[in-house]
C-alpha cells in the first residue's frame, strides 16, 4: 500500500458526497436565476456552492470517483510501475 500525497476530495460516505454535490450545484443555479431579481442573494449563493464543492465542480467530480472507489481498489507500486487492483 502506497501513502497518499495528500490530495484527497473523497467523503466519508456517498450519500454524505452526494448531499454536498446537491448543496453545492443548487446553490451554483440558483446563484445564476437569481442574479437579475436579488443579486445580493445570489453573491451571498456563489461562495456556498463553491464551499460545498469544495472549491470547484471538477474537485467534486474526483472527490466522487475516489469515494466510489475507497475500500475497492488498493494502489501498489514496484519496480517504478504502479498498478491499480481490487481490494481483498
Amino acid at each position: 500500500m502506497t501513502k497518499t500525497d495528500g490530495r484527497d476530495f473523497a467523503s466519508a460516505s456517498l450519500p454524505r458526497h452526494l448531499v454536498r454535490g446537491v448543496l453545492g450545484f443548487g446553490s451554483l443555479v440558483l446563484a445564476v436565476v437569481l442574479l437579475p431579481y436579488a443579486w445580493p442573494v445570489s453573491l451571498a449563493l456563489l461562495p456556498a456552492g463553491l464551499l460545498a464543492l469544495r472549491g470547484c465542480p471538477m474537485c467534486w467530480a474526483v472527490g466522487l470517483m475516489q469515494t466510489l472507489s475507497r475500500g475497492r481498489l488498493r494502489r501498489s507500486c514496484e519496480d517504478g510501475r504502479c498498478t491499480l487492483t481490487p481490494a481483498r
